[in-house]
């Protein structure tokens, strides 16, 4: 079985920070009996950045690979910074949680930096927030409803924003090409931009640079389409998404997921970017 989080609620932001905000959520995995013998997860990459206040007593704990004895604490307030392989987080303990992802453009308005400073990593809120973070987490503690945590959030966040900013026009419109498996060369040549220009404008507001932000787009693009329910052939789903054959799938597929398609469609995520890791015998 499975442990994967539980997600008590998920919604899109009002109005004022749809611009910012893709998707704002909780999760809670705190009640009722789930399985333990599950203590770590592969959590696969989205391209995108998140925000997250761990609302539980122990913080967020990453292992460097997926063997490693021992996690390190990051901390309790957290930014995931956008990235194109997936990384390892303990789960041996009931954990609750709220969070945001973020548009590509927002990194520079609500953290003072470019993404690509972020960018593979997990960052203390309070490194970019001071006393701040703690203060926004204590907050949220003090609220026993999802509902209103997310509430609380939208508040924290638009506190947070300039009221006139806004994406450069040439990333918004390549974000745009990409999501639809436009070339990466086409999209670059039609921004009017030099090469190493538009790569610096679009890597400053994204995290990635065009070509692995493509590739993750496509990723992501699998991932929706690979639940073990659709019975599509691992091949065929390849050539959808444009792969040149299926070594080619396979071999992107494990970079991102430090797994095979094969091995993530027999650990059955209950959710596509959480992958529990099953203990091996010793």
């Amino acid at each position: 079985m499975g442990h994967d989080r539980i997600v008590l609620l998920q919604r899109v932001p009002i109005p004022a920070l749809r611009p910012f905000v893709a998707l704002l959520w909780a999760a809670d995995d705190t009640e009722g009996p789930l399985p333990r013998s599950i203590e770590r997860e592969r959590v696969l990459p989205t391209g995108a950045m998140h925000v997250v206040f761990r609302l539980s007593p122990d913080p967020l704990r990453l292992f460097d690979v997926a063997d490693a004895d021992v996690a390190r604490a990051v901390g309790h307030a957290i930014v995931g910074g956008p990235r194109a392989s997936c990384y390892v987080r303990d789960v041996s303990a009931p954990s609750r949680s709220v969070g945001a992802m973020l548009h590509p453009g927002t990194a520079r308005l609500l953290f003072g930096g470019s993404a690509a400073e972020l960018s593979g990593q997990h960052t203390r809120l309070e490194d970019l927030w001071g006393h701040s973070a703690q203060a926004a987490r204590e907050r949220l503690l003090e609220l026993h409803t999802p509902e209103r945590q997310l509430d609380v959030l939208e508040s924290l966040l638009i506190a947070r924003l300039p009221r006139v900013r806004g994406l450069h026009p040439a990333v918004a419109e390549a974000l745009g090409k990409l999501a639809e498996a436009a070339s990466v060369r086409g999209v670059v040549a039609d921004s009017g931009y030099s090469h190493r220009r538009f790569i610096t404008l679009f890597a400053d507001a994204v995290g990635l640079t065009p070509k692995l932000y493509a590739r993750v787009v496509r990723f992501r693009r699998v991932l929706a389409r690979m639940a073990p329910a659709s019975g599509l052939p691992l091949a065929e789903l390849a050539l959808a998404a444009g792969y040149a054959d299926q070594a080619h799938f396979n071999r992107d597929f494990r970079e991102m997921a430090g797994i095979s398609p094969t091995q993530y469609r027999a650990a059955a995520p209950l959710q596509p970017h959480h992958v529990p890791i099953v203990p091996t015998r010793g």
